[in-house]
């Protein structure tokens, strides 16, 4: 009866751990499907640049009708050539000179830059912890009571390390042998080979200044007009039959009211556009069916004329009463006459 009381504690007992290791796996999965429709805390800011290419997670999002790069925890940065910026959700901007490569990494309220190449120079405004990673060296914005932090890490050509505090301090220390030092604000340093012992005043080897934000005009709201006759008759296309254009106000949409309101017919214009055809012109002669026409006669003449030249009537043959006898004789005798 012992023996079985302590098998079954022994088996209570690993039942309460695999117990919390299911409900703690069923928590994480359910973490990870609400994730989605929660904002992104591993945001980093909005990425604009000429010639750079980011990996890793990113999204895209749209301000102002432009599509914007935005970068995550993880996201890996190259600039091939001139500058990008960077700015940052809390607040202030990271400007990068380029060639250079770097990696973001940002938990909670802590941002790490892992820099590889190049020259970066950044501002933060707000209570944002930024780390610098080098090969060799880790560098760490200190601020100043409550005033923003301005400093610039890099690299120049000869590999030497730049470092300046330009508002605020940087704390900077050497990874493998744990050496640290205090720049305070104003210093300008160089390092060679990542080595604290080389430390010395730097004329300004390194430069990267920030960059001034692109200024995004508004959008206009766009107020419909009537073209005029002349942008009609370019804009209006060649064609035999009518064309007809309702020119419309634009549509209002109020998210508070239920309905909407409704267009007003007396703003609505119709145009109707036609294509004159020109007067046609025939060129050359028109021939038809020929007509016999009557010749008219020579132009009657005088009296006078017609009277002088009328023939004279014949004078009547004068017949004898012996010419009739033998007439009338041979009729009745033919043979004997």
């Amino acid at each position: 009866m012992t023996v079985f009381s302590n098998s079954f504690e022994c088996w209570r007992r690993a039942a309460v751990p695999a117990a919390c290791i299911a409900i703690l796996c069923a928590g994480l999965l359910a973490a990870a499907a609400a994730r989605p429709d929660e904002p992104l805390s591993d945001s980093v800011g909005v990425i604009d640049g000429e010639a750079i290419t980011v990996n890793g997670p990113l999204s895209v999002e749209v301000v102002h009708g432009q599509a914007k790069t935005v970068l995550r925890s993880g996201s890996d940065v190259r600039v091939k050539s001139g500058a990008a910026r960077i700015d940052l959700v809390e607040g202030g901007q990271i400007s990068i000179c380029g060639p250079a490569h770097l990696s973001v990494l940002k938990s909670g309220g802590s941002l790490t830059i892992a820099l590889d190449t190049g020259t970066i120079h950044a501002h933060i405004e707000r209570e944002l912890a930024l780390t610098i990673y080098t090969p060799q060296i880790q560098a760490q914005a200190v601020a100043i009571g409550e005033a923003p932090r301005d400093v610039l890490v890099g690299f120049d050509t000869a590999g030497a390390m730049c470092i300046r505090a330009n508002r605020g301090a940087v704390r900077v220390e050497q990874q493998l042998t744990g050496q640290s030092v205090l720049i305070p604000q104003a210093g300008d340093v160089l390092l060679v080979n990542g080595q604290l012992d080389s430390l010395r005043t730097s004329a300004g080897h390194c430069s990267c200044d920030l960059q001034a934000a692109k200024a995004t005009p508004p959008p206009q709201p766009e107020v419909s007009q009537l073209a005029t006759a002349e942008e009609a008759l370019k804009k209006a296309p060649v064609l035999e039959e009518p064309v007809y254009q309702v020119f419309m106000p634009p549509l209002i949409y109020d998210a508070n009211t239920k309905v909407q309101p409704e267009v007003d017919p007396k703003m609505i214009v119709l145009v109707r556009r036609v294509r004159v055809r020109p007067t046609v012109i025939f060129q050359g002669r028109v021939e038809g069916v020929a007509i016999a026409a009557v010749a008219p006669g020579p132009p009657p003449a005088s009296k006078s004329a017609a009277g002088a030249n009328a023939p004279k009537p014949e004078a009547p043959i004068t017949v004898s009463f012996v010419d009739r006898v033998r007439n009338f004789v041979r009729k009745l005798w033919p043979s004997g006459s």
